[in-house]
């Protein structure tokens, strides 16, 4: 960290409260109450400084050092006011922190810096806290677990100067078949995704972290990954109302702060292939004055190819805001749209009314997250607030909390096997160029010595051969199964000849040998396997996951978690 900077740094924590002293106000009040100063300050701000306040900039939590080209441009637009916000991507603590203060002290107004952490920071911030996804989350059936994890991400975002969390997804994964979605959502049933959800929002809300609930109007019954190509939610207006609404309703009634708007077209609600994000008649006529959502309404990220099928970045960073997003999320060219957007306005085509609409509840969001008093994070707090044994406690936890036993027909749990046999476990992946599993993989060989085999997409019909032939030798066969939600896979499932491998070494081996396959990730695996005896699924492949396994398999805890999605065999 150079030396000037941190004299500098040093000197504007000295000033500033030791700690944060929030407005004195309710969420459920925020954006309706007048605020004077702010009034006040959207009176003496120019008009590139308004539109600048709506463009959420992205940039990696990584620091290469003051002459790497990309700091150096997201400084020169932070310090002409063209953001009003930084989105970060992947990155570590030390740098995240240091960028946050940096980039904060180059603002003219207070940055709302943001990430993606529905399953924690360590989403983005390598050395924060892993928890599990959502879906693992409804299996608990514990909400306080979920209102306690929402507490650890939001202490450890803050710490890093991180206020704005995109998450929870309150999307029902009605679709089995949906490959982006899947377990991040609570699951397919309302009551429990509202239940969950609202936990989470407390969790984050009650600790001065902005909640946001996606992919509004519900991107759960879909088959298409948008930052691919743009999905279509094929609903009428009732099932709509009754299903994908009803947690963003309730999440609105809650007090969320913040939804951002999915990038699928719904063709009941605009009579066309619009994009959500582009459609005024989804974001200001359905969202804004039929649900009543008074809060900031953020954009899914504008560089996903989703939008550009029809639509230029210039025609997209207009559209958004007439549609009436306040915030535009990661632009591929923030120049750009902050020159467009500025343009509409002046020639006429926006209205001046929209852009102070948008950016009196941005101001208003920071002043609840007291960044018009402190926007400057203690560097030397980060040690007692990341990735502490506490909140890796809580993780490991939930983790076990969230083991489900989908079928155990043997039964087969506890495995009772002797640790010395011959025990073979068969890795299965979906991606081509990977080694998932690895952790687990070590986990077996210290249980039980088991010898491992891995098929991949790669994998050849010798492959294939000699896994059967070692697996009917054995006492006990273990296979683990790794497919889990990636942005831009086209599907989450294994490839045929692996389900076909399944199903025949189903079929092949002695009624006495035990068979257990685990799914380190989607549930819905398992209506391709209707004859697999022991089917348990993590919801993830986290390392904590695999522990969880191994003390479940040596009977060392009891799997509680209840499947909070409908599965039935694919044949069926």
């Amino acid at each position: 960290m150079p030396r000037t900077f941190t004299i500098l740094l040093t000197l504007m924590l000295s000033l500033l409260p030791l700690t944060l002293r929030a407005a004195d106000i309710t969420t459920e009040t925020l954006f309706t109450k007048k605020d004077r100063d702010i009034e006040r300050q959207l009176k003496t701000m120019s008009l590139p400084d308004k539109i600048g306040q709506m463009i959420i900039a992205h940039f990696p939590a990584e620091f290469k050092g003051p002459e790497d080209k990309a700091y150096l441009k997201l400084s020169a637009l932070v310090s002409s006011g063209k953001t009003g916000g930084i989105m970060f991507l992947k990155g570590n603590v030390s740098d995240a922190a240091f960028l946050a203060n940096r980039f904060q002290l180059l603002a003219p107004y207070p940055l709302l810096i943001s990430a993606d952490m529905e399953k924690g920071l360590a989403m983005r911030i390598e050395g924060a806290t892993e928890f599990a996804p959502s879906m693992a989350l409804s299996a608990t059936s514990d909400p306080s677990l979920v209102y306690r994890m929402a507490k650890v991400i939001a202490e450890e975002a803050r710490a890093l100067g991180i206020v704005h969390s995109y998450g929870p997804s309150t999307d029902l994964n009605i679709n089995p078949d949906n490959p982006i979605i899947n377990t991040r959502s609570y699951g397919d049933r309302v009551e429990q995704a509202v239940t969950m959800a609202t936990a989470f929002i407390d969790g984050l809300q009650d600790n001065r972290v902005i909640a946001t609930v996606k992919h509004f109007p519900g991107h759960g019954d879909v088959t298409v990954d948008s930052h691919l190509a743009l999905p279509v939610l094929e609903a009428d207006r009732k099932r709509l109302e009754e299903l994908e609404l009803k947690p963003f309703q309730a999440a609105i009634d809650h007090g969320v702060l913040s939804v951002m708007i999915g990038h699928l077209a719904v063709p009941e609600i605009t009579g066309s292939r619009v994009p959500a994000t582009l459609s005024w008649g989804i974001v200001t006529g359905l969202l804004r004055k039929k649900m009543g959502f008074d809060g900031l309404v953020v954009t899914d990220a504008l560089n996903m190819k989703a939008l550009y099928e029809d639509y230029t970045l210039e025609e997209i960073s207009v559209l958004a805001v007439e549609a009436g997003n306040d915030l535009l999320l990661f632009s591929p060219d923030p120049e750009l749209t902050h020159k467009t957007v500025l343009d509409a306005v002046r020639s006429g085509r926006i209205p001046l009314q929209r852009i102070d609409d948008a950016v009196r509840r941005i101001l208003l969001a920071k002043k609840w997250l007291g960044l018009d008093r402190q926007r400057i994070v203690n560097l030397d707090n980060i040690p007692h607030k990341i990735g502490i044994s506490a909140h890796q406690d809580l993780a490991r936890t939930i983790t076990e909390r969230s083991l489900t036993v989908v079928r155990d027909t043997g039964p087969n749990l506890p495995l009772r096997t002797d640790k010395s046999g011959n025990v073979i476990h068969i890795i299965l992946e979906d991606k081509k160029h990977s080694l998932s599993g690895e952790e687990f993989e070590m986990n077996m060989k210290t249980a039980y010595q088991a010898s491992t085999i891995r098929i991949t997409p790669r994998s050849k019909e010798k492959d294939y051969r000699n896994a059967l032939e070692k697996a009917r030798l054995a006492s006990a066969v273990v296979i683990s199964s790794y497919v889990e939600v990636l942005t831009g896979s086209k599907a989450l499932a294994l490839n045929e000849m692996q389900e076909s491998f399944v199903r025949t070494l189903s079929s092949v081996l002695p009624p006495s040998t035990p068979l257990i396959m685990i799914s380190f990730g989607t549930p819905y695996l398992v209506r391709h396997f209707p004859d697999i005896p022991t089917y348990l699924c993590t919801y993830t492949s986290s390392p904590l996951s695999g522990e969880a396994v191994i003390k479940a398999l040596e009977g060392k805890i009891t799997p509680e978690g209840r499947l909070p999605v409908t599965l039935s065999a694919s044949n069926e």
